[in-house]
C-alpha cells in the first residue's frame, strides 16, 4: 500500500523538525502505542496494540530514523511482529518546507503485512494503513498546534498531565517552575 499526502502545520519548520525527532511526541502520535524507548540514533523499541478487522494483536518492533537531512527530511521505518497475527512493516518519508508562516509537511507512506493479517485482503489492509497514517499525522499536527503547547500546565493533585508542554521541556524554557 502506498499513500502520499501533505498538511500545512501552523508552526515554524524548526518546531516541526524538533517534534518529529522527539520520541515523546512520536509515542503520543502513534495510535495504540503502549511504549517507546530508545534513541533517534539507535532506533526506538515500540509496543503497539491494534485491531485490524477481526484480528487483534500486540506488535513489538523497532522504529528507525534514516535518510536524515537536518531540518528538512527524515524517513521513519518500522517493523513489528504480532505473533500469530503476522507482521507489519512500513515507512514514511517526511519532508518539511516553509509555507507562509508555517510548514508544509509532505509524507509518502508504504506499508506491508504478512501472516493472518495478509489474509484479510488488500481492501481492508489498505484502508487500515491509510487510517493509521492519517491518525498519526493528524495527532502530530494537533500536538504541535495545540493551544498552550509551549506552556506547562499546573495540575491539581492526582490529575493526569495532558499530552502538551513538550516544546517547553525540549527547548528548556525555564520561566515557569524550572531552574533559575
Amino acid at each position: 500500500m502506498q499513500l502520499t499526502d501533505q498538511r500545512i502545520i501552523n508552526a515554524a519548520p524548526e518546531t516541526v523538525w524538533a517534534a518529529i525527532m522527539n520520541p515523546e511526541v512520536l509515542k503520543a502520535c502513534v495510535p495504540g502505542c503502549e511504549s517507546m524507548t530508545g534513541s533517534a540514533a539507535e532506533g526506538y523499541a515500540a509496543v503497539v496494540v491494534q485491531k485490524v478487522g477481526p484480528v487483534s494483536a500486540r506488535f513489538t518492533g523497532l522504529v528507525r530514523l534514516s535518510d536524515i537531512v537536518e531540518g528538512r527530511e527524515v524517513t521513519l521505518s518500522g517493523e513489528g511482529k504480532g505473533g500469530p497475527a503476522g507482521f507489519a512493516k512500513g515507512s514514511a518519508k517526511v519532508t518539511m518546507a516553509p509555507e507562509g508562516g508555517g510548514t508544509l509537511l509532505t509524507y509518502e507512506v508504504n506499508a506491508n503485512v504478512g501472516g493472518k493479517l495478509a489474509q484479510l485482503g488488500s481492501r481492508i489492509i489498505d484502508g487500515f494503513a491509510k487510517k493509521m497514517a492519517d491518525q498519526f499525522f493528524e495527532r502530530f499536527q494537533e500536538t504541535i498546534e495545540a493551544p498552550g503547547a509551549e506552556e506547562e500546565t499546573v495540575l491539581a493533585e492526582g490529575e493526569e498531565a495532558p499530552k502538551r508542554g513538550w516544546l517547553r521541556r525540549m527547548f528548556g524554557n525555564e520561566s515557569k517552575g524550572g531552574k533559575e
